[in-house]
């Protein structure tokens, strides 16, 4: 009996032996078995969580719907709109509504600036523009306008006929600063002397006709050129009434003489109507163009080119020319008043 005890016990042995070291011996054992009675270390957080707080954060603003870009375009152009509007009808002009107003215009009509002006024509044609606009207003901005615009049309007149006979303007027509301030130096002395009060209310009219003056003198000696190299049949020298080819300096011809006369009374006209001048002053910017003109082509028959007086360009002699329009029409204004 004794023996068979001790059997049974050497096979439990071996039976639990051979489980152990069986890879099915984690299946021998029972579930709910603790694979160890030592409890593992404790791991702590390395910072102490405290109480979750939630940030309310403010939603973002809405985008504008689709619809609403059209009205903001639409305001901000209303608001260019009314700016300018002022600046045109500023009275008296400022400096700045002059500027801005001018600024406007050349933007507007750069296709036909680009035409007729070089890059640094257009800035000197920006800077007389906005001159004329505050010592003048719109009316004598708009004299400014038409001048140009007559002026750059006869000078383009037949311009490839020109330039073959070597008598066209450079640049194909495109004139430069120094073209610019030949033309306006006159008109430009007598805006600063109208913005500056000189001579008190007195003489204000007298700066403003010799303003219009000084381009009509320049406008018919502009036309009266550029329709004796287009069309004029005979072109004679002024002092000698002698034939000389077309082109010469001091040459005149019956075709450009008339256009001259025309292109004048035109320019005044165009005063008149912007309430410029009167009518008495209208005939009196004819007559001093016309003795301005005459004076200009004397000048360059006698004097310019020759020895001497290299200086004596054809910027110069414009400068001359407008000088004695305006201040011819200044004198005859206070001859025919007195």
């Amino acid at each position: 009996m004794a023996a068979s005890r001790v059997q049974t016990s050497d096979f439990r042995f071996r039976l639990l032996r051979s489980a152990s070291s069986s890879p099915m011996a984690c299946s021998l054992l029972p579930l709910h078995a603790p694979l160890s009675s030592r409890p593992g270390p404790r791991t702590l957080p390395l910072f102490p969580r405290g109480p979750r707080v939630l940030r309310h954060r403010p939603p973002p603003p809405p985008l504008p719907p689709l619809r609403a870009l059209p009205d903001i375009a639409a305001g901000a152009a209303s608001g260019i709109r009314d700016a300018l509007a002022d600046a045109f009808l500023a009275s008296p002009p400022t400096w700045r509504s002059a500027a801005s107003s001018n600024l406007a215009v050349f933007v507007a009509g750069s296709p036909l600036l680009l035409s007729g002006l070089s890059a640094s024509g257009i800035a000197a044609a920006y800077l007389l523009g906005t001159l004329a606009w505050r010592a003048f207003g719109l009316p004598g901005f708009l004299l400014v306008v038409a001048y140009f615009v007559v002026g750059t049309a006869v000078t383009k007149l037949k311009i490839k006929q020109k330039e073959a006979q070597g008598v066209a303007e450079k640049r194909g027509g495109r004139r430069g600063p120094e073209s610019v301030i030949g033309s306006s130096a006159a008109g430009c002395v007598c805006a600063l002397l109208s913005i500056y009060h000189v001579g008190g209310t007195a003489f204000s009219e007298l700066w403003r006709l010799g303003f219009v003056a000084s381009f009509c003198t320049k406008l018919s000696d502009t036309v009266s050129s550029e329709i004796g190299k287009a069309f004029g049949r005979t072109t004679y020298l002024v002092t000698t009434f002698k034939v000389v080819p077309r082109g010469t300096e001091g040459a005149v011809s019956i075709e450009g003489t008339l256009a001259g006369i025309i292109a004048s009374v035109f320019l005044a006209g165009v005063g008149y109507l912007l309430g410029q001048v009167g009518v008495s002053q209208v005939a009196i910017c004819l007559l001093a163009s016309q003795i301005a003109n005459y004076g200009e082509s004397y000048i360059g028959a006698t004097l310019q080119d020759k020895e001497g007086f290299e200086w004596l360009n054809n910027d110069i002699v414009n400068v001359l020319n407008i000088s004695i329009g305006a201040i011819l029409a200044v004198v005859l204004q206070q001859l025919l008043v007195s």
